[in-house]
């Protein structure tokens, strides 16, 4: 039977709902007292504890009716102020007194959330109140005749309602109580017990020294079936599974020292089949007797069991694959590590799919678990048992390898989980596609020393696998943790920087083809550390990848904006551009805010107006790619101020022409990868003639960049390309060596 499962039987035609759990317990606990023959009062004592242990905060009372049937007496209330139960022992039944009162009159159970505001309660409230309780629900003790014997509380410190649970508990409490005030109050114990257990969802059987059979309810042949009762004899050491031989061993040893046992065994049914069973066994004597009774409670807890198993294994393996999942394979690599054997130590390979957000995004998420499903077979066709394989989570993999440390055992192991792995996997008819996987490796104690340092050396190992183009396995080395080790001080240090204001501009001028003059200029951002310039290409990535990029491209925009009031009050009319970077566009939040920032800034500036179109802002074509709708009506918002919007480095990326006509574009720069390779033959300068003459077709301004000798010169001019930069007329330079070349312009 199920943990938790409630059981409806008729006692005498009357329901009795028992609680699996619970009932177990308290009839195990009963039973021996009423077969010890303990008074009343101690069995109604043991009862309230047991009640009050299965549920924490509760106050539990047993009241009895007096023999004229009018008055409450006090039965057991161990928890319940002493001037309380003074208060209410002797109080008269009748409607409207009180919780126990009421339901002792009525016959009914009465529930009352709330002491101070109940009509029951009006001319008694004080009582409880003054005692700090505050809710009391009643169920009325009935014998088996529908006699109302008593009542059996519930009291809270708080304003509260019971749960279906509750009052399965409350109703089950006071069957209890009923079945103990009969018994006292009767000599037909035997025929009221034996009427109750053999109704019990759980098997009783009585024994003697001897193991005869004195008596067994149905729940018993039901679960049991046993053969044995064809001849009045239980042999429990037949009947329990010596699978678990000490538990077994310990049961007969207390048997022989005339205690008590609970636990869990195995049993065996009568047609040969295994079962779990929650057992209580109590030790007793009958008067006169010199031999011990054995009383034999139990239920079949073989689903709780499954149900179990079923818990544990979804807490330690993928729903989808079932493998091991991200707990149990870091559980079994800290085993791994505290079991302090660094000889010869452990290998760990972490396995990330190539390209799967590709398959995901094109064939929705269930063509994606497919080709995981798939892979995941592909990559167990490569391992031994002694290999843990597991999935963290996403399209991302691991492997604990034991005692494999060699570079020669790994690499074959790697080589061959690349090779199986790529291939081609069917998705469906018509849907298929190829899947790799990249690998990085760590060992154990050689790289790392703790469960953290392996994730993180495997995890580098493996971006650099994902780097050099995928599909393979690299070993962790120390370069690569000194070069994380860099990442993450350049992260702190970009902090500081932002913090401090510590960034420069610098400005590379951009000349008119015709008349050689300077008309707009690049602004670049520069950073010195310790008198060492920091390259762009090594701490924008950071930046971006880390957010910073949006607090730093907000304070270049200001000082942009700060340095355009400069020049124009010096009569110096010269546009300046800015670098877009794409994560500055990453949302509509952070599109909106990169717009709004503007009209910010001027009034930060105490300013009215702005000559925004000295302004020109620079974007990829990544950033293009994502061709979302609040994009183009942010840029069209921007250029409706005056803002140039320039495509810079175009054709490095995934050139398309569809930027061109559909995106609001005003500028074309023509990457200087293109520039450098003109010299190498006609295709190359057909290229550029190419893209020269489609952007003057669409209206759009073109820029020529790393413009460095005479020959690129002549022909950029000869193709009518409006403007220049590059090495050839000026570098970049500080913002003051700007402003000087400026004032000899001028």
């Amino acid at each position: 039977m199920d943990e938790g499962i409630n059981v409806s039987v008729k006692l005498d035609g009357i329901p009795l709902i028992l609680d699996h759990d619970v009932s177990l317990e308290c009839y195990s606990g009963i039973l021996s007292m009423l077969l010890n023959g303990a008074p009343l009062g101690e069995i109604l004592h043991a009862l309230v504890l047991k009640i009050e242990a299965q549920r924490i905060g509760t106050r539990a009372s047993v009241l009895l009716l007096s023999e004229d049937g009018k008055r409450l007496l006090f039965g057991a209330a161990p928890h319940l102020p002493d001037n309380y139960n003074q208060a209410i022992h002797g109080v008269e039944i009748g409607p409207d007194v009180g919780s126990c009162g009421t339901a002792a009159f009525t016959g009914e159970r009465v529930i009352v959330e709330d002491i101070a505001n109940h009509p029951f309660w009006e001319k008694y409230k004080t009582i409880p109140l003054s005692a700090g309780l505050k809710s009391c629900w009643s169920e009325p003790i009935k014998d088996s005749h529908g006699k109302v014997l008593g009542t059996f509380a519930m009291y809270y410190d708080e304003v509260k309602s019971p749960t279906t649970q509750d009052l399965t508990l409350i109703a089950e409490a006071a069957r209890l109580a009923s079945l103990a005030i009969e018994r006292s109050r009767s000599m037909e114990f035997q025929r009221l017990a034996v009427n109750i257990f053999d109704r019990l969802p759980l098997a009783l059987v009585i024994t003697n020294a001897s193991n005869n059979v004195l008596y067994a309810n149905r729940a018993f042949s039901q679960i049991v079936q046993p053969q044995a009762l064809v001849s009045l004899e239980f042999n429990p050491a037949l009947f329990l599974s010596p699978s678990e031989p000490h538990e077994v061993d310990m049961l007969f040893q207390h048997l022989a020292e005339g205690k008590m046992w609970q636990g869990e065994l195995i049993g065996l049914r009568g047609n040969g089949e295994h079962f779990h069973l929650d057992l209580t066994v109590t030790v007793f004597r009958e008067p006169h007797s010199t031999q011990n009774g054995f009383a034999w409670l139990f239920s079949d807890i073989s689903e709780r069991k499954k149900a179990a198993q079923l818990i544990k294994y979804q807490a330690n393996n993928d729903s989808l694959t079932g493998l091991a999942n991200r707990n149990a394979l870091f559980r079994q690599i800290q085993e791994l590590i505290t079991a302090d054997s660094l000889t010869p130590g452990f290998s760990f390979m972490l396995m990330d799919l190539d390209n799967f957000k590709q398959v995901n995004d094109t064939y929705g998420h269930d063509k994606g678990d497919m080709l995981l499903i798939q892979v995941v077979e592909q990559i167990k066709a490569c391992l031994n048992d002694s290999i843990v394989f597991s999935r963290l989570g996403g399209d991302e993999f691991a492997l604990i390898l034991p005692g494999v440390v060699t570079q020669k055992e790994l690499s074959q192991l790697a080589e061959t989980i690349n090779k199986q792995v790529y291939r081609r996997y069917e998705l469906s008819k018509d849907k298929g596609v190829y899947s790799s996987v990249s690998i990085g490796i760590a060992r154990f104690p050689e790289d790392a020393l703790d469960l953290e340092q392996l994730l993180n050396c495997a995890d580098q190992a493996m971006y650099i696998s994902k780097a050099n183009g995928r599909n393979r396995y690299h070993f962790f080395t120390e370069q690569m943790q000194q070069n994380a080790e860099r990442i993450a001080n350049l992260h702190t240090l970009l902090k500081q920087a932002l913090d401090q204001k510590a960034f420069e501009l610098y400005f590379q001028p951009i000349v008119n083809a015709s008349t050689g003059l300077i008309v707009r200029a690049e602004v670049l951002l520069r950073w010195q550390h310790e008198g060492q310039f920091i390259p762009p290409a090594e701490f924008i990535p950071i930046a971006e990848n880390s957010g910073l990029i949006v607090d730093i491209g907000r304070n270049v925009r200001r000082s942009v904006m700060e340095t355009i009031l400069e020049m124009q009050a010096q009569g110096w009319p010269i546009s300046l551009a800015i670098n877009v970077s794409t994560f500055e566009f990453w949302s509509h939040e952070l599109q909106d805010e990169f717009c709004d920032s503007f009209a910010d800034i001027i009034d930060d500036l105490g300013r009215v107006d702005f000559p925004y179109e000295l302004i020109t802002l620079e974007i990829t074509e990544s950033l293009l790619m994502k061709q979302h709708v609040h994009l183009i009506k942010v840029l069209n918002e921007l250029r409706g101020r005056g803002v140039k919007i320039a495509l810079d480095d175009f054709g490095t990326g995934y050139s398309s022409l569809s930027y061109l006509a559909n995106f609001p574009i005003d500028q074309i720069k023509i990457d200087k990868s293109f520039i450098d390779r003109l010299e190498e033959g006609e295709r190359h300068e057909a290229l550029v003639e190419a893209i020269v003459r489609l952007s003057h077709a669409l209206n759009l301004s073109v820029t020529a960049e790393g413009v460095e000798n005479e020959s690129q010169l002549r022909f950029v001019v000869a193709n009518h390309i409006q403007e220049i930069q590059g090495y050839l007329f000026y570098k970049p330079m500080t913002k003051a060596a700007f402003f000087e070349l400026l004032a000899k312009q001028a």
